[in-house]
């Protein structure tokens, strides 16, 4: 049995590099996708994980597929297609570390994910099954995700689900909305950033648009807020963490860190268990998922980046240690 399965995007996150002789820019090519980037940081825990999705048959592809394998991620329902071409996107940093991105997606392979591709038995026999919306963009991935979610949950699994909310791959934010609305409802524990608990929730105050979340179904609903920190909201409950203040050099995968570590800590719980969590045992849990988050985004890149439990303890102890 997996600790967690992951269903979605692998792609090619082609970061900035710096310039050429000519001043010209320079990328370097780099393993992501938010729910492959999840992975990573749970199995950088010890965590027993799998992916379920598709890239193309090609170098970008085959690259991809030893790095999940290198990474210690089950990859026997990592498709590799003939006909499809791996995604790719290229990052652009500003000068604090923020990200946008342009993306190379059309007809590309982790979109034509269909849903009798799907790995049912795997789907039947894992704790959590984690996934985001990009692969909810387009069809038939967007019909495969929501039907791995749905085939889980009726076997009991927990259901972990990011919006991670990308304009370019959405028509328009109606759209967007809609479909990111529709997964909620299968969710148990949600992870949305301020712009997208704006963007679903319609509420610049975290609490009421946390229990406007809740009443669509999840158990637990997580805010990040960079360098703010990160909230949780139950029905019961609610905590937050102020967060660990660093020069940050590259965001790309501190969310993933983030449901990675909480995924990891809340191993082994039931989601009964899960909900009736205290306002303490919260704010640790939201600390060291913070920690995790933090450290990766010091450094470039997603999945290399991730780190392991001494060096989360570490990082925890030395920010402690200066106060």
């Amino acid at each position: 049995m997996f600790d967690v399965v992951a269903v979605g995007e692998l792609l090619i996150d082609f970061l900035p590099a710096g310039t050429n002789e000519n001043g010209m820019p320079l990328f370097s090519s780099n393993p992501g996708g938010a729910p492959a980037n999840v992975l990573a940081m749970l199995s950088k825990l010890g965590a027993k994980t799998a992916f379920i999705g598709k890239v193309g048959k090609d170098g970008f592809g085959q690259f991809l597929k030893a790095t999940l394998d290198n990474a210690g991620i089950d990859t026997s329902n990592l498709l590799m297609s003939s006909s499809e071409m791996t995604t790719l996107a290229f990052v652009h940093l500003n000068e604090k570390g923020d990200r946008s991105f342009s993306f190379y997606r059309k007809h590309c392979a982790d979109v034509s994910l269909d849903a009798g591709e799907l790995d049912k038995d795997l789907l039947r026999t894992c704790h959590f099954l984690h996934f985001g919306a990009v692969s909810l963009t387009d069809e038939p991935s967007r019909t495969a995700t929501l039907e791995a979610a749905r085939i889980a949950k009726e076997a009991g699994a927990i259901i972990s689900y990011d919006p991670n909310y990308r304009p370019a791959l959405w028509s328009n934010e109606h759209e967007a909305r809609k479909y990111m609305l529709k997964a909620v409802e299968y969710a148990d524990l949600v992870k949305v950033s301020e712009e997208e608990l704006w963007l679903l929730a319609e509420s610049e105050d975290f609490s009421k648009g946390a229990h406007k979340l809740l009443a669509m179904g999840p158990s637990v609903v997580f805010v990040t807020c960079g360098e703010k920190g990160s909230y949780v909201f139950t029905g019961s409950c609610k905590a937050n963490h102020c967060g660990y203040d660093v020069k940050v050099v590259d965001t790309t995968g501190a969310g993933d860190a983030f449901v990675g570590a909480m995924l990891w800590q809340l191993r082994g719980m039931s989601l009964e268990e899960i909900s009736q969590i205290c306002e303490q045992k919260w704010g640790e849990l939201l600390a060291f998922s913070n920690a995790a988050g933090t450290i990766v985004a010091t450094k470039k890149g997603a999945i290399p980046a991730m780190p392991d439990l001494d060096t989360i303890n570490t990082f925890m102890r030395q920010f402690l240690e200066e106060k």
